[in-house]
């Protein structure tokens, strides 16, 4: 493990629950490089807490398919695997396509102006190959329609498989030219400011389909 990643300690309750968020978003933006080893003692000081918060929180990655376990205690973070994150994506594709079906119709003029201004900021962070706020950016996109059609069960689903396909995304991004998505999220936003549930349900299927590209690269 590498001696130099900086880790806070953690002070509040539901540890469990931070160690994971930390973890996982270290391994989506490959802070922990893949095939990367991870000591539960190591992460344990590193994080100011006993080794079972840690324990707990590397199972439910490995649940997850961020991880991996071997015999002989061995934790190491999940090589890339394309063929995973293609199987991924086409799962991820079409439960937007169903979130964006369920809200359209719900959407009011303050959703339309936060997706506008996520995409203008999906824009800068392209436009300085900021990639990490890339993500962040294209996932607040999306993530305005999901909290509308407020379907938990979807958003479980999401939670749990779509990191699989951004962390191959973000490894990809750097020699790729994703401006394509800030157009195609304008005509997703148009055909929501219409009200056309069938072209912003077909543009978001497109849209998401569209990144199916960078995994054959």
């Amino acid at each position: 493990m590498d001696n130099n990643t900086h880790i806070q300690k953690l002070k509040r309750s539901t540890l469990r629950d931070q160690i994971y968020d930390s973890l996982k978003s270290g391994i989506v933006t490959l802070q922990f490089s893949p095939g990367q080893k991870l000591s539960d003692a190591e992460l344990a000081v590193q994080f100011g807490v006993s080794r079972t918060p840690v324990r707990e929180a590397l199972k439910r990655l490995e649940d997850e398919g961020l991880i991996q376990s071997f015999p002989g205690s061995i934790t190491r973070v999940a090589p890339l695997n394309e063929t995973q994150a293609a199987q991924a994506l086409v799962v991820v594709a079409s439960l937007h396509v169903l979130t964006v079906r369920s809200s359209v119709l719900s959407l009011t003029n303050e959703h339309i102006s936060r997706l506008e201004e996520t995409n203008l900021r999906l824009q800068q962070a392209l436009e300085t190959q900021n990639l990490e706020q890339v993500i962040q950016e294209d996932d607040a996109f999306h993530a305005i329609f999901v909290k509308v059609a407020a379907n938990p069960e979807i958003e479980a689903v999401l939670e749990r498989i779509t990191p699989k396909l951004r962390r191959l995304e973000l490894a990809k991004l750097g020699s790729q030219s994703e401006l394509n998505s800030v157009s195609e999220h304008k005509d997703i936003i148009a055909a929501c400011r219409e009200g056309n549930t069938d072209a912003a349900s077909a543009l978001t299927e497109l849209n998401w389909l569209s990144l199916g590209r960078i995994f054959s690269v």
